[in-house]
């Protein structure tokens, strides 16, 4: 298990994020509760069985754990082989969101591969499990160099999403 300890200017806390293959249960609990609180309520995994299904269904990946100082995971990232192409997912905390965090992620995937890709949810009109407005990412993932391949898309019962690349 690799560590790499990272101080973001925009915080006086200390982060970590920690790189794991494989997630222990308890991890898996706190990334399924951390994905139905952040993520549009379409994309709700009810069961620990419904999140094991998930990454089930996906190959080669690899975790990306970011620690708070009080070691509580807050973020997490992880890259996956899909159709040969390299794709990756990111979720934080609302809560700290906006300071620097979710780069220092996305930097973290970047500095390991050559090209990524993701789904975006690029309008404003789903809602969150709490009834609050999923807000879009896209203008982090515009900040952090990705390029929104509008011809392709993904619509279906789940999502309505954009694919978006980053090329180094």
């Amino acid at each position: 298990m690799k560590q790499i300890q990272i101080v973001p200017r925009e915080t006086i806390h200390d982060m970590k994020i920690v790189e794991k293959e494989i997630l222990s249960k308890e991890e898996k609990e706190f990334l399924r509760q951390l994905w139905n609180d952040e993520y549009p309520a379409r994309l709700h995994l009810k069961t620990s069985e419904d999140f094991e299904l998930y990454l089930n269904g996906i190959s080669s990946t690899k975790h990306y754990l970011l620690f708070d100082d009080s070691n509580k995971i807050i973020g997490w990232t992880f890259t996956f082989l899909r159709e040969d192409e390299d794709w990756f997912a990111i979720i934080l905390n609302s809560k700290i969101q906006g300071k620097g965090n979710g780069s220092l992620l996305i930097n973290e995937i970047k500095n390991k591969n050559t090209n990524l890709n993701g789904w975006v949810i690029d309008h404003e009109n789903e809602v969150k499990q709490n009834n609050e407005f999923y807000k879009s990412p896209m203008p982090f993932y515009l900040k952090n160099g990705f390029t929104v391949l509008t011809e392709i898309r993904i619509e279906n019962e789940k999502m309505s999403a954009v694919k978006i690349n980053w090329r180094r």
